[in-house]
């Protein structure tokens, strides 16, 4: 699994660096409320699962919804809500799992900062608390857990228009859950955390207010 994250992080760098290479419109205006959706994938670390339980290194899909709003040209706040479906490798017992989030984060727009990057280009970091809800399903439906977790991540965006951006999402959800008593609690949840990457569109609801 360790052989698995850095060859996910590796790839993850590659695809950044390749999405930015291809870049060349006008520079995104910032605006002060944006609506976000992104589909993507997950992998989750196998030390959420109790012993015997294992899940697939990438599962498909994850979807976030996330609404904007900017305070200043470089800082702003987001509330969003995550769903991820987990299942299990061919090597564990059967079990799938979905994965609820809701998180309020901060926001910052280095943008203005780092002119070296192609004209159009866009990067945005976000982080902040939320709360987790672990849904098993099929056999193991009554293994529910939740609990709290904070999250960050980074956006690299695209214009393609002065109100439109698409952009590539790479998170982190660190989960403050505990360890299963009795741990036949735990036969097919997961309290652990999550590495996600999604590729998503941006659309502003109120034209530009913070433009250079």
């Amino acid at each position: 699994m360790n052989t698995f994250f850095i060859n996910f992080k590796q790839a993850s760098v590659s695809v950044i660096f390749l999405f930015i290479s291809v870049l060349g419109f006008s520079q995104a205006e910032t605006s002060k409320w944006k609506a976000q959706i992104a589909l993507g994938v997950n992998s989750p670390n196998s030390s959420g699962f109790v012993s015997g339980f294992e899940a697939k290194s990438i599962n498909f899909p994850t979807i976030n919804l996330g609404l904007q709003h900017m305070f200043k040209r470089q800082f702003g706040a987001k509330l969003d809500f995550g769903y991820n479906r987990i299942a299990h490798d061919g090597s564990s017992p059967y079990f799938k799992v979905n994965y609820s989030r809701i998180n309020a984060q901060f926001i910052y727009d280095p943008t203005p900062v780092f002119t070296f990057l192609p004209i159009g280009m866009g990067v945005v970091a976000h982080a902040g608390p939320g709360f987790s809800m672990i849904k098993p399903l099929g056999e193991y439906g009554g293994n529910k857990t939740s609990f709290l977790n904070v999250m960050a991540g980074i956006e690299f965006h695209y214009s393609i228009t002065d109100v439109l951006t698409v952009y590539l999402d790479t998170s982190y959800i660190y989960g403050f859950g505990s360890d299963f008593d009795p741990v036949s609690d735990g036969f097919g949840s997961f309290s652990g955390n999550l590495l996600t990457a999604t590729i998503g569109v941006s659309y502003s609801l109120s034209g530009c207010y913070y433009c250079d």
